[in-house]
This record gives C-alpha cells, structure tokens and sequence, in this order.
C-alpha cells in the first residue's frame, strides 16, 4: 500500500468520524450509532474508500493502542465507593457471565444459523457492555448515583473477561489449544497476570506523575503516562496475548486513586484522547463490514439479537440482584441498558481476519453478527434511555456541575428497596 493511499485512507477515516460526532451533537441521535454508520459508508457496503485490510498486520496494532487508551480511560474515572456497591459489581459480573455466555450460544446457533464452535465465540465477544456506550449516555441522562457506577464498572469488568475468553476459544476452535483445561488455565494466566502487570505498570507510572513538579499544561505527564501505557500494553500483548486488556485497566484503576498524581489534570486531556480514539476505530472497523455479511442472517440474526436484549439480560440480571438493595425500577433500567461498544467492535474484526485466513466457515456471518448487534443494543437503547430514565424516575434532579459533593455523599450506598416484595 502506497503512503499517499495509507494518508488517504486515515484522513477519510477521520473526517467521517469526526463529522459523524459534528451530526449526532446537532441532532441530538446517539454518537456510536452515526461513526458506525459512518463506517459503513466509507467502506466495503458504501463508497469503497477504506479497506482496513489495506493496513495489513498493522491493523491490529492500531486497535489494539487506541484500545487500551479507552479502557485506562475507564479504570482511571472508575469509581466504586463503598462495599456494598463493589460486592453488587461483583456479584451481577459473576452471573451474568454465566448465564449470558450459555443463552448467547443458544442464540447465536438456533437462531442466527452459526456453528457451535463460531456461535462459543460470539457469546463470549459480546458478553460485555460497552463502557464507551454507557458512559456518554449515563452522562447525557444525568442517572442518579448509585446506578450510574455500577453500570460503567459492570462494562470495565466483563470487558476484558469476554475479550480474552474470546480469543481462548478462537484459539480452541482453530486447534491451538486443546482440551477446555488449557483453555481455563490461559484464561487465568491472562486475566491474572494482565491485572498483576497492570497494577505494577500503574504503581511505576504514578510514583514518577507523584515526583514531577506541578505542569500547568499537563504536556509531559500525559506524555509519560500514553508512553508508560503503551509499553505496558506491547509487553503484555508479547508475552500473553489479550492481557493488554484487564491491564490496561487495572493501571488506570491504580493511577486514579494514587494521591499526588494530580490524576484530575490528565483526566480531561485522557478522555478526549479516548473520544479520538473512539471516532477513529469505529467508522475504520464498520468498513471491513459489508451487506453480504448482514443481509444472510435476515430475521434469524435479528431475532438473536432481541433474546439476548428482551430476555437474557434482563432475566440474568434478576437472578444476580436477588437479595441486593436494588429496587424493581432499577432493576429494570439495568435489565434494559446494555449496549455494546468498541472493544466488542475490534475484537470481532480482527478475529474474523483470523478465522478467513485459517479457512473456518462463518466468519463473515460472525463480524455480520457482532455489528449487528452493536447496531441494534446502542441505537434501541441509546434512543430510549432517557425516556425510560425519566419515567421510572432515576435521573438525578441537578446536573453534575451543580451537585458538587452531594453527589460524592449519594453513592456511599445503595438505596434500600422499600418493597417488602423485593
């Protein structure tokens, strides 16, 4: 690929995202939705003027940065104040993996047509909500804490479980591991030796923020922090594959919370570099996306997609808040809201390149799959949101701004259902 058509294909990419992002701020419709649209235009099922392919191995390694710039983005404004909102986190994670991962197999077989095989990998790429899906909309709707927390964090959890269980059985499925043991011990190695490299990476990183001298224009801590980052992520993808994700996260956890980082200066600068990194990755992976992929599941692939929007979340979510201080209308509003995002998006890209190339059957119908229900969970649910919100009365009364430290007081603790029912 010539550089003047590699300069073209970027510039394209984030003009229309960047003009996607213009349009949703104008007309008020969800962000993710137009940059996938976006993509779509641009790409294989539109004008035909970005190939992802064109980038080659690179391809993967650009997505994979700009990945972990989201997720340290998350653990770095992640906040879980209180035992009894972590113990919530941890039980809805816990369930919801088990039940969400048989159901989406189910699905993905009766209903969308895939193989046992290829339908494990899908249940397992879109087992998690996007964290930047519901982060925008839990900040557009104003949601009332603690409800708002425990939604981001549930998506930060199961993200990198889903993405490194993902590539377990795409690697059982291709014959690179055998045996579900092998697949249960590279699923522990990864999860945990990511975390534990994370949280080393991120103790270094703000030990050296703690030691600079106050920076009014945060230049040279972000620029330690992106190359920290990076590193980190290289190494973990070197030495465990897919542990760059839980790591990732895990260091913007620890920077977050370290004092003396003055974490609240690079906090804006991070997030609007992850909003780039958004606008960039969607539109590019909605282009390897074509109609021919999306048109074969019909209603079957429709039909997958609302059992696991209708039935599979919101029943695992009853089941894993029995007993919790949640009352029914939360309840419901965590059963309805789970849109997918970025890292479901890449993940089922750059596996579908794997399975063409190792000759599986279905891996356009699993890429057709997986953006399809992108499409639906974020535009269904990103439309409806606030409505519902508002009418189960769950949207804080005063804005962020204006809440100061009230809002810091709120989520100190779950309200307690008042329902003896409940």
């Amino acid at each position: 690929m010539t550089p003047e058509r590699l300069g073209l294909l970027w510039g394209v990419t984030v003009f229309a995202g960047a003009s996607a992002r213009l349009l949703a701020a104008l007309s008020g419709l969800p962000g993710v939705v137009l940059l996938l649209l976006s993509g779509l235009l641009i790409g294989r099922s539109g004008l035909g003027l970005v190939e992802p392919l064109d980038l080659g191995q690179g391809l993967a390694t650009v997505v994979g940065l700009l990945v972990s710039l989201v997720l340290f983005d998350g653990g770095l404004n992640l906040r879980l104040p209180g035992d009894t909102i972590k113990a919530t986190v941890l039980r809805i994670s816990v369930i919801r993996l088990l039940l969400s991962l048989g159901a989406g197999l189910l699905a993905a077989h009766w209903l969308a047509g895939l193989n046992w095989s290829v339908a494990a990998v899908y249940s397992a790429i879109v087992l998690a909500t996007g964290p930047t899906v519901v982060t925008p909309l839990i900040q557009q709707i104003r949601l009332a804490s603690p409800l708002g927390d425990v939604l981001e964090a549930e998506g930060l959890v199961l993200e990198p479980v889903g993405a490194v269980l993902a590539l377990l059985l795409l690697e059982l499925l291709l014959g690179n591991l055998h045996g579900w043991r092998e697949l249960a011990m590279g699923l522990l190695a990864r999860l945990g030796g990511g975390v534990l490299i994370g949280l080393a990476a991120g103790w270094l990183l703000s030990e050296g923020l703690r030691r600079l001298r106050p920076d009014p224009s945060v230049g040279l801590r972000l620029q330690i922090t992106l190359g920290v980052l990076f590193l980190m992520f290289g190494a973990c993808e070197w030495l465990l594959p897919e542990s760059g994700l839980p790591a990732s996260v895990a260091a913007g956890v620890v920077v977050g919370r370290r004092p003396s980082t003055q974490a609240a200066q690079l906090d804006e600068v991070i997030r609007e570099l992850a909003r780039l990194a958004i606008t960039m990755l969607f539109p590019l992976l909605a282009a390897d996306v074509s109609w021919a992929e999306l048109s074969p599941l019909g209603w079957g692939g429709v039909s997958c997609v609302l059992v696991l929007m209708l039935v599979v979340r919101p029943v695992a979510v009853s089941v894993a808040t029995i007993g919790l201080p949640l009352d029914w209308r939360q309840r419901l509003f965590m059963g309805w809201l789970a849109p997918r995002g970025i890292v479901t998006a890449a993940v089922a890209s750059l596996f579908a390149i794997r399975l063409e190339q190792a000759g599986v059957l279905g891996a356009g119908r699993l890429q057709g799959l997986v953006f399809l229900t992108i499409l639906m969970t974020v535009g269904l649910q990103g439309l409806t949101a606030q409505p519902l919100a508002k009418v189960l009365g769950l949207v804080d009364p005063e804005p962020a701004d204006a809440a100061g430290s009230e809002s810091e007081a709120a989520v100190e603790s779950l309200p307690v259902a008042t329902d003896p029912g409940q």
